[in-house]
């Protein structure tokens, strides 16, 4: 009787861990949501170099940050990485022979507030080599959450004032193998529509796009 009451307490001891854990995460998970609701408060300082390890639906890739590169986006980065941003979004927008673009938050209440925060331009210090990363641009000043990879040499857009804050460092055949055959997207192709994608998040690529890659959670290297 006492071996049978030793192992229900252990038992009940291991039920109690794993809620706890799950618990405990589910908090962590919920206070970073919280946080990125108010973009004005995620403006930590990055470390002058760091990485994010990036596991997705094809695998593992890490990113290493300079932040003499650009300091503006290396931050930026910084904060939406530490805090959960690019937990679970699409790379949306997969262009062979040209870059992989994601950044757009599957929640639409997030992406909201994340629209207007944008950022000073950085000088281009470094070129859009192959797996050197950077942020989209609509024009000046307009850097907001949206990053790209290169696939290839695209120094066309030094001049354009794309400015790469970093390069993947380990597992650019990940990047290479993300899932291409959507294309650009609407009205040019038959990729998803940026629009529909800000105002209806992850419920519309999951129905129309459940072929796209995504990330399962992006974290800062410790």
């Amino acid at each position: 009787m006492r071996l049978w009451s030793t192992m229900l307490a252990a038992l009940a001891f291991g039920v109690m861990a794993v809620t706890g854990g799950n618990t405990a995460s589910a908090q962590g998970a919920n206070a970073n949501r919280a946080k990125l609701k108010t973009p004005a408060q995620l403006t930590e300082k990055a470390p002058e170099t760091f990485k994010a390890n990036f596991d997705t639906s094809k695998g593992a890739f890490v990113v290493e940050v300079h932040r003499d590169w650009a300091p503006n986006g290396a931050d930026r980065f910084y904060n939406l990485v530490k805090n959960g941003f690019y937990d679970e979004i699409r790379f949306f927008r997969v262009l062979d022979n040209f870059m992989a673009q994601f950044g757009i938050n599957g929640d639409p209440g997030i992406q909201a507030v994340w629209r207007g925060a944008s950022l000073k331009d950085d000088p281009v210090k470094q070129s859009n080599k192959r797996g050197f990363i950077t942020f989209a641009t609509a024009g000046p000043n307009t850097r907001t959450t949206q990053v790209f990879i290169n696939y290839k040499d695209n120094s066309t857009l030094d001049s354009q004032g794309f400015t790469p804050f970093g390069q993947v460092v380990s597992g650019m055949d990940v990047v290479d193998k993300l899932y291409k055959d959507y294309g650009e997207g609407a009205p040019r192709g038959r990729g998803p529509e940026q629009g529909r994608l800000q105002q209806e998040g992850n419920a519309y690529l999951t129905k129309e796009f459940p072929k796209l890659d995504y990330v399962k959670t992006a974290t800062i290297a410790q």
